[in-house]
């Protein structure tokens, strides 16, 4: 295991540089800097969605979700290292089916609202969409492994699954658009 924080006010950021863990300084504004604080504000805001009433098992993928996450971020802070797995993005893929499984087809767009926990689902998609294209920045720059990109592309679908499966949990429905196009052909 690598190094372990034993302060937090180090100080040594004060000159607008942040240490990454293979000890190299990047600016602040750097594009790793970037995509790692996007994946650190999916994972937080994960772990406000779990704060929310959820089934055991969406729980438990969510919990598993966050380490992998920092898992990423661990990746990303150390060029060239790996701690994502293949796997991680397959149990995203087996989730994906799992849960599509029990919805619905949809016929028409949804709003990203209804009950708190699937309003906060749609929040972490938003933010997971946000940390991949940081991502994809960062790839034009610097080499990447795939595995990171494609775990924040199916996180964010089945952050979108998942919002429509917490509105079903107490008899509720998704919200569609209503749309004032779609009205009018009718």
């Amino acid at each position: 295991m690598g190094k372990r924080l034993t302060q937090i006010a180090t100080r040594t950021g004060d000159d607008g540089t942040t240490g990454l863990g293979d000890n190299t300084r990047v600016g602040k504004d750097h594009l790793r800097v970037h995509a790692m604080g996007e994946v650190d504000e999916l994972n937080s805001h994960i772990g406000l969605l779990l704060c929310e009433e959820l089934p055991a098992p969406a729980r438990e993928l969510l919990v598993d979700i966050q380490h992998q996450l920092f898992n990423l971020g661990g990746e990303l802070s150390i060029p060239g290292f790996e701690l994502l797995k293949a796997d991680a993005v397959a149990q995203l893929d087996d989730a994906l089916a799992e849960y599509n499984a029990q919805l619905p087809k949809l016929q028409e767009f949804i709003l990203p609202a209804g009950n708190k926990a699937a309003a906060q689902s749609h929040v972490c998609r938003t933010v997971a969409r946000r940390a991949e294209r940081a991502l994809v920045a960062l790839g034009r720059q610097d080499k990447l492994r795939e595995e990171p990109r494609q775990y924040l592309n199916r996180l964010s679908d089945l952050l979108f699954v998942l919002a429509r499966v917490f509105n079903r949990m107490h008899g509720g429905d998704d919200v569609y658009w209503k749309s004032e196009r779609l009205a009018r052909s009718e």
